[in-house]
């Protein structure tokens, strides 16, 4: 049986949502709390590899353990890649390019052990390994693309929304007037809802100078995550269906 759920409308709501509280929690942690990217990195991945090795370790789908995966793995790719970009000084060029790289080399990898990187074929350990290791890479990617389209490229918050939200778009028309391969464009559709959260979770809280409402981090994290948990508790959950 697959580890993951399916994928269908409620899957794509869910994980914006996630990937929102993610750069919003993340923010909260390292900004807000003044603990800095490098503490709020070591805290969010210490969070990460337990729970991801819960998920792995437990021998179905279990729909609360996969969201809360999910929102470890935004969490600590929000304060790696602000990490990355700021403190170690690379960039969003540099840092986008990086991961980008990482990302690529996952899939590969991924691809060339086990045949296969559909999802619906993640039902092993060794598979979930490399699943997880890959959205750790999507997941970092798409906050250092979201911060450059948004600050570096000057579009702002909600420009870059837009831009992000039309490349969906862009995947949408692929996946229903074309037919490219279901499993790229799943796994573009992945990386590019993580810079949309990103920039919308900017959106929300960053000061009004910098274009955003200013919205509490706290208050707003906690509204997100009931949301999470109420759509996991009324969208339909089942474990993906495995390719014969």
């Amino acid at each position: 049986m697959s580890k993951v759920p399916a994928v269908a409308l409620g899957f794509w709501a869910l994980k914006i949502l996630a990937t929102t509280l993610g750069e919003v929690g993340g923010d909260a942690v390292s900004m807000s709390s003044n603990l800095g990217y490098l503490v709020g990195t070591g805290i969010f991945l210490a969070i990460f590899v337990v729970v991801a090795a819960v998920q792995i370790a437990a021998k179905r789908f279990h729909p609360y353990l996969y969201w809360g995966t999910i929102v470890a793995s935004t969490t600590t790719g929000t304060t790696l890649a602000d990490f990355a970009t700021r403190s170690l000084g690379i960039g969003y060029p540099g840092g986008s390019a990086l991961l980008l790289g990482l990302l690529l080399v996952s899939l590969l990898a991924w691809r060339l052990a086990l045949g296969t990187i559909d999802v619906a074929s993640v039902s092993t350990p060794r598979a979930e390994l490399f699943y997880w290791s890959t959205i750790m890479c999507s997941q970092t990617l798409g906050t250092a693309l979201g911060d450059w389209t948004a600050d570096t490229a000057g579009l702002g918050y909600v420009g870059a929304a837009i831009v992000f939200g039309g490349l969906l778009l862009a995947v949408l028309v692929a996946y229903l007037a074309t037919s490219v391969s279901r499993t790229a464009l799943f796994w573009a559709a992945f990386v590019l809802t993580r810079p949309l959260g990103a920039v919308i979770g900017d959106f929300l809280d960053k000061p009004l100078d910098a274009g955003g409402l200013a919205l509490s981090r706290y208050a707003t994290s906690g509204i997100l995550l009931v949301l999470i948990l109420v759509g996991v508790f009324f969208i339909p959950q089942r474990a993906a269906a495995k390719a014969h």
